[in-house]
């Protein structure tokens, strides 16, 4: 990871894409300020891990490179830059203390604070946190959109729930604009969100309540809590969408556990970063999803599979937490055609896919910087919808590291 955030930082992918073909040696680090000998080795070492090629000519660009751009569409820069950053590395040094059986989180063990407080005290890491979530964002909600766009048919009003600077709902009413977008989040985030045509920017607190709405939409949120806190969190869903029509719509990591493709490998990997970065976050298994969906009061859930990895909100909090936001969503939607969709990880423990082990990295990101965020299974997503109040609940896999859940009241 040390030698990806240097070639961000060096602004080796924007030198490269500039050039328009082979770059030779000198004519790069000349262009980049750099010691001709020691990018040589840097180099040298991209080429191996195969993030660059090389040519008679010079060095080229890659798939994998050009995600590496900070402005490209389908950046991952800002999430490399957020994890390699000292704040979420430092937590890693306290994953022990975690696993113990009395142990205190990783993030509170190094910082003194969980994630969020920090990230409310100190603005550059909250943006570094934002930009990351709107990298996200714009890979996983394009995913979305193309593998499960029946998902959102019927949907007039959609909050999202801990939405961030609103890049996810502004993609989402970009590609269904008849929905009105309401992006529901902390006052300090929503008080730096661009201005949006269709988007409304609301703050609050999700485990108090939620905007009212046709469906409530959590992305990257529930893995960050426990099963409790993930409940709470679909309960006030529940509250906030209609009976007859509403749902939840939540896109988050689905862990399979005896799963060995290669987004598997992501998923777990995720589970790990929940691990590390929240205090009782996880990624979630679709037994798991089943029960904290089920807690949550939810009738029924689907599960569907997008080409992509995760998302995430519920992820942060514990299940006790979880549970207060959702039913705080559950609140803001009718009761009648109301649903609350969530973009998470849905953990399978025997899962050995790709995908999965960046669900469990990314539970031990929420063990590292969260107090009790983590990545939970189908089972765990079950307890906290279904302690949420809502009734039902779907989980939907997509071609990404997250499945798309509606929880429906």
């Amino acid at each position: 990871m040390a030698m990806v955030k240097c070639a961000i930082q060096l602004g080796i992918p924007e030198a490269l894409e500039a050039h328009g073909g082979p770059a030779a040696l000198h004519d790069l680090s000349s262009t980049l300020g750099c010691s001709p000998s020691a990018l040589h080795r840097v180099m040298r070492f991209l080429v191996h891990r195969k993030i660059l090629k090389e040519a008679p000519a010079g060095y080229l660009q890659t798939p994998l490179s050009r995600l590496l751009l900070k402005n490209g569409e389908k950046s991952m820069a800002a999430i490399l830059l957020l994890e390699s950053s000292p704040v979420m590395l430092a937590p890693w040094h306290c994953l022990s203390d975690r696993v113990l059986a009395n142990g205190s989180p990783a993030f509170e063990s190094t910082h003194g604070e969980d994630i969020w407080s920090y990230a409310e005290e100190n603005p550059g890491h909250s943006k570094l946190i934002n930009d990351a979530m709107a990298c996200n964002a714009r890979v996983a909600v394009p995913a979305l959109v193309e593998g499960c766009p029946e998902v959102f048919d019927g949907v007039e009003s959609m909050v999202d729930v801990g939405g961030g600077d609103g890049t996810a709902l502004r993609l989402l009413v970009q590609a269904f604009p008849w929905i009105r977008g309401i992006n529901f989040d902390l006052p300090h985030v929503v008080s730096v969100a661009l201005d949006c045509v269709g988007v409304e920017h609301v703050g609050g607190d999700m485990f108090a309540s939620v905007p009212k709405a046709d469906a409530a939409y959590l992305m990257c949120v529930l893995h960050d809590w426990d099963d409790d806190e993930c409940i709470q969190i679909l309960r006030k869903c529940k509250e906030a969408i209609p009976k007859d029509k509403g749902k939840v719509i939540i896109v988050e990591a689905v862990v399979e556990e005896d799963n060995n493709d290669k987004l598997e490998f992501v998923r777990l990997m995720m589970d790990m970063v929940m691990m590390a970065h929240t205090n009782k976050g996880k990624e979630r298994t679709s037994k798991e999803w089943a029960y904290v969906l089920s807690e949550s009061g939810f009738s029924r859930h689907t599960i569907k599979n997008v080409k992509a990895v995760q998302s995430w909100v519920l992820h942060d909090w514990d299940d006790d937490e979880c549970i207060q936001i959702l039913r705080k969503c559950r609140e803001a939607i009718p009761k009648d055609k109301g649903k609350v969709i969530i973009v998470e990880a849905v953990v399978e423990e025997d899962n050995n896919d790709k995908l999965e082990y960046v669900r469990l990295m990314l539970d031990m990101v929420m063990m590292a910087h969260t107090n009790k965020g983590k990545e939970r299974t189908s089972k765990e997503w079950a307890y906290v919808l279904s302690e949420s109040g809502f009734s039902r609940h779907t989980i939907k896999n997509i071609k990404a590291v997250q499945s798309v859940i509606e929880a429906y009241p």
